[in-house]
């Protein structure tokens, strides 16, 4: 089976032509490498360009969409495979478990929580795929800020951080996937002293 990479990002296409330009080299890059596409399974903003990209560079983009959101219109026809599910909570976990990485580029506050979550369930042993930031022009700085501010205020420890990624490097991403190794399952020693 190829490789599966879950790429969250935005249903807006957000107000830099960069933006566009990197979701279409995304679906490139997918295709080109012989992996396979995992997204939210719209057909608009970033994520409808980057499942456009990867189809139309010869690779398969696999949709998971909550029901509301098809009935809405939001799906991408044409995927090599959508499916439906019953609501965002189910289409997150899918998306997780489906990715063998994830991946993050420009997105919004669905994209962050996604993202978020995904490295929380990892520290939990519920997740052992490396979550990567693209880190276009800086986009997650902020993010990369606070996850170090967590460090430094004793919420997050530096080993752990150290399995959360920001990089603009689609070779350095290639590097992390093929060398990564999910953080320690946190424990709670103290919990009851």
């Amino acid at each position: 089976m190829n490789t599966r990479i879950t790429v969250y990002c935005g249903a807006a296409k957000g107000n830099d032509e960069r933006y566009v330009e990197l979701a279409e080299e995304t679906g490139r890059w997918i295709a080109s490498t012989g992996r396979e596409l995992v997204y939210g399974g719209g057909g608009v903003g970033l994520m409808g360009i980057v499942a456009e990209s990867t189809l139309s560079n010869g690779g398969q983009a696999y949709g998971i969409m909550p029901r509301m959101l098809v009935e809405r219109g939001a799906n991408f026809e044409g995927l090599t495979h959508m499916e439906v599910v019953d609501d965002m909570d189910v289409r997150k976990k899918r998306m997780m478990e489906l990715g063998d990485a994830l991946i993050a580029i420009p997105g919004g506050p669905g994209t962050l929580e996604e993202m978020a979550e995904a490295f929380s369930w990892a520290r939990l042993g519920l997740n052992n795929k490396p979550s990567i930031f693209f880190n276009l022009d800086g986009y997650w700085d902020p993010i990369r800020d606070m996850f170090d501010r967590m460090v430094a205020k004793g919420f997050l420890t530096q080993e752990d951080r150290d399995k959360l990624y920001f990089t603009d490097s689609f070779e350095e991403i290639d590097r992390l996937i093929a060398s990564y190794t999910p953080p320690s399952i946190r424990t709670y020693p103290d919990a009851r002293a």
